[in-house]
């Protein structure tokens, strides 16, 4: 395969893709383990013993170097690539190398391999097959890097959606995100505390994609740059801290460490709306590759940027486009 010297090369996308995968899996982010301890120190009871037995899990698991749950959901991807990345191989070397990586990584850590057909329930013991893994991309106006952040997300409940109208209003939505929440605990949908990802707006696909990307690809404490976003968002976790219930559906008031919103244009008569609940694990990690070979890792995916949630038809032009045009 020829390579150039500007190509990002595939051999440290595999090995750092290989890193990321066990990670996600066994090294809970800093930002979510914050938010745990911070409702542990105020619950009580049984919520608060399964609180602390998380807290006791998580450590051993990073010890131990063993995936802290079970079930490791559902691996997925998302690709960040700055405007003049390239790739030795191209694309689809990328995704042939993220495929392999999610393969090995079902051996190695181990995962769970949870994905089959959905009608022949064929098993290929690896968490890779049709549309398996799941990868995303996203770009930026500039760069030569590519951003790797791999999610391990439950991969059955914890996520509904509605069909909302404007004239629902803001009671609307909490309503919804409020029936969610207590069919999450009553049922055992969900894995509380969780990071909350709602959607509003685009077309049903795009709504779902919102929420499930808020839910998985923002930090505990982030918020959405719209100031009255931002309050909605901290009304809505103090009114989900409110139903009475706790950790894994006990009584309790932590079912909720964060709330993320994110909305996107939709038609005039609709206001649609995705809530999403990662859990307790909420297994992501994220990586910066350059073409020289360096690799950065970090927790936090930074997909969200300005770029991302552009409202005009075009983006400005930096001094560094000008001079590449």
């Amino acid at each position: 395969m020829v390579m150039n010297a500007s190509d990002i090369p595939l051999g440290v996308i595999e090995e750092t893709a290989r890193q990321l995968m066990s990670k996600a899996a066994i090294e809970i982010p800093e930002d979510y383990l914050g938010g745990v301890r911070e409702v542990a120190a105020s619950e009580t009871g049984l919520s608060c013993f399964v609180l602390q037995t998380m807290i006791e899990n998580y450590d051993a698991a990073k010890e131990d170097r063993r995936a802290m749950c079970g079930d490791t959901g559902c691996p997925r991807w998302y690709v960040k690539m700055g405007n003049d990345a390239r790739i030795q191989g191209g694309p689809a070397a990328l995704e042939n190398v993220l495929r392999g990586a999610t393969a090995s990584a079902t051996k190695e850590v181990p995962l769970r391999p949870n994905r089959v057909h959905p009608l022949w329930r064929t098993d290929h013991d690896n968490n890779v097959g049709i549309g398996a893994p799941e990868i995303e991309y996203a770009f930026e106006p500039e760069g030569d890097w590519i951003d790797l952040t791999t999610v391990h997300k439950g991969g059955l409940f914890g996520t509904d959606y509605r069909m909302l109208f404007p004239s629902d209003g803001m009671q609307g939505i909490k309503r919804f995100f409020l029936d969610s929440l207590m069919a999450f605990g009553k049922r055992g949908l969900a894995c509380q505390p969780a990071i909350i990802g709602i959607g509003l707006g685009g077309s049903k696909d795009a709504c779902m994609v919102l929420g499930k990307r808020a839910a998985c690809l923002r930090t505990v404490g982030d918020r959405n740059p719209d100031p009255k976003i931002a309050e909605m968002e901290e009304e809505l976790t103090e009114a989900g801290n409110s139903i009475g219930m706790g950790a894994m559906g006990f009584v309790g008031n932590s079912m909720v460490i964060d709330t993320h919103i994110e909305v996107g244009y939709c038609h005039t008569g609709a206001m649609q709306m995705s809530v999403h609940a990662f859990c307790l694990s909420s297994r992501r990690a994220c990586a910066r590759i350059y073409p020289d070979g360096t690799v950065k890792f970090r927790t936090d995916p930074q997909w969200f940027t300005p770029y991302m949630r552009r409202e005009t038809v075009e983006w400005p032009i930096t001094e560094s486009s000008k001079k590449s045009a």
